[in-house]
């Protein structure tokens, strides 16, 4: 079934088309949820949140641009609404020294190589504290502003610059470590 075919036999609840929708996106979904959750039991917990709301929501999309854009939004949203419910057990809401922030970006990405592979990478950052983990995985992969990300979190801006830095921080050392242990 087309993608149109299918998101209007989904408006209507159908349940064969869901399960279609389902199988043909979950696995992009898990993958984004992995990026948020620190193990798959808890990513599998968001999928399936995720998919809740993509199938109660679905009659809001109006067609207009790509529909897996508009899953990914929900998906964002839902993790993120998971979050701030969960906030004062997880995120560190502290303002940040400037002596914190001695990461610069382009000495950061200078610790990527080709010893250290996607999979390897998603490891380390599944294994941050969750705040690190959050503020990282939507500034790094929803390209969200630290503006954006202290109103979607509720905290204030300095904190998810806190957050992130302390999260570059974080995967320099795990990266350092990686690298000390399988080169030399």
């Amino acid at each position: 079934m087309e993608d149109q075919q299918l998101i209007a036999a989904c408006k209507k609840q159908d349940t064969n088309a869901q399960r279609e929708l389902y199988e043909t996106y979950a696995p992009r979904m898990m993958g984004l949820c992995m990026k948020y959750c620190k193990d798959y039991d808890a990513a599998q917990d968001m999928l399936h949140d995720g998919f809740i709301k993509v199938f109660t929501q679905i009659k809001k999309y109006s067609g207009s641009g790509s529909f897996e854009g508009w899953m990914h939004r929900v998906f964002v949203n839902t993790i993120l609404a998971h979050f701030n419910k969960e906030k004062n057990n997880y995120l560190i809401t502290s303002d940040i020294d400037e002596a914190d922030m001695e990461i610069e970006d382009e000495n950061f990405e200078r610790l990527f190589n080709d010893d250290i592979t996607e999979a390897i990478l998603l490891s380390m950052i599944q294994e941050m504290p969750v705040g690190y983990r959050t503020v990282f995985s939507l500034y790094i992969f929803e390209d969200m502003s630290h503006r954006e990300i202290s109103k979607k979190l509720g905290i204030k801006e300095n904190a998810s610059r806190s957050q992130y830095s302390r999260a570059k921080s974080y995967l320099k050392n795990k990266i350092t470590e990686y690298l000390a242990n399988n080169n030399g």
